[in-house]
């Protein structure tokens, strides 16, 4: 499969395929994160450009590391 070239959408492939491995929905992850449920999933589509205070939100949400959340972009 070609890496897809944006960031954006790099990144919310990152985040749901980590949701969907942690059997999320939405939902419960957007409570987790304190972020509304249409963000994420704006996100997870790559049509969002999220703050850094929001991937922060995200990682911890994971109880991972920026770092680790990063991993493979």
């Amino acid at each position: 499969m070609p890496r897809n070239p944006d960031v954006a959408a790099r990144f919310g492939e990152r985040v749901r395929a980590l949701r969907l491995a942690r059997e999320l929905s939405q939902e419960a992850f957007a409570a987790a994160c304190e972020l509304d449920r249409t963000y994420i999933s704006g996100i997870e589509r790559g049509k969002r450009n999220v703050s850094l205070r929001n991937i922060e939100a995200i990682a911890q949400a994971f109880g991972i590391s920026l770092s680790e959340l990063m991993k493979g972009l």
